[in-house]
């Protein structure tokens, strides 16, 4: 598994691979967490110019921690 994240003031973009196959695009609140059924290999929208690259993740739960990190400094 691969997931790369991009935050954009609101929103995080991430997409995913499954064993070298697409899992698709999911788009979220950024004060949410992702889920594996967020993720549709036949949605293709790359994230907006204004996003942030944040990093590649080799799990789900690494990129909810991320999230969840991000979300305990902005307090």
């Amino acid at each position: 598994m691969g997931f790369y994240l991009w935050l954009d003031e609101d929103l995080a973009w991430a997409q995913g691979t499954y064993e070298y196959r697409p899992m698709g695009t999911a788009v979220i609140a950024a004060t949410d967490l992702f889920r594996r059924r967020d993720f549709d290999p036949r949605r293709k929208m790359p994230p907006p110019r204004s996003a942030e690259f944040a990093g590649q993740f080799a799990s789900l739960g690494h990129l909810n921690a991320t999230l969840k990190a991000r979300r305990k400094r902005a307090r």
